[in-house]
């Protein structure tokens, strides 16, 4: 059975620019090795805004202009946008914080051929992981999922863990690693 890992949000402006985190730059090696050996397939999300970004309802109620399209802080942070450029990974550009494309995308691949497990990683784990993989889990509610917590940081530490705590509930694994 197929597996994927979906990489979500690893943009310029969340590791090292406009909302960067430390913690965000220091799993970036983890999630740039795991992206190289991971047995499956590979997708990415980008959080996509436009200029109009602060007139938006996420944007009043944050507003640091971050993820502008086709701004340098859009783009995947190295290595990871040059893997996904080599591979032909799928990249779901999303204006909000869950992607209903992606869960779409899995619906239909598993409706084609079974999808064994879903792993997420990435940024940030309580407000864009935990939307995709609650979207993926009400799309996919028998596929194993998997969040691994090395490849994820959040706002804040505390964030970070709660968010991790409320996937739990919702039957979503939480692995330190793979």
């Amino acid at each position: 059975m197929d597996r994927y890992l979906i990489v979500i949000d690893m943009q310029h402006d969340f590791v090292d620019g406009a909302l960067g985190t430390p913690e965000a730059r220091a799993i970036l090696p983890a999630v740039a090795e795991l992206v190289e050996t991971f047995p499956g397939t590979v997708l990415f999300t980008r959080d996509t805004h436009g200029e109009d970004y602060l007139n938006t309802q996420e944007g009043r109620l944050l507003p640091v202009p971050h993820c502008i399209r086709g701004t340098p802080g859009w783009e995947l942070a190295s290595p990871l946008d040059q893997f996904a450029r080599d591979h032909g990974c799928l990249i779901f550009d999303k204006p909000t914080f869950g992607s209903r494309a992606l869960a779409d995308h899995l619906e239909a691949v598993h409706r084609e051929r079974p999808i064994g497990q879903v792993v997420l990683v990435g940024v940030c784990t309580d407000i864009c992981v935990i939307s995709n993989a609650l979207a993926i889990k009400a799309a996919l509610p028998e596929v194993p999922m998997a969040v691994l917590s090395s490849c994820c940081a959040g706002v804040t530490p505390e964030r970070h863990q709660n968010a991790l705590d409320a996937m739990a509930a919702c039957q979503i694994s939480i692995l330190p690693q793979l």
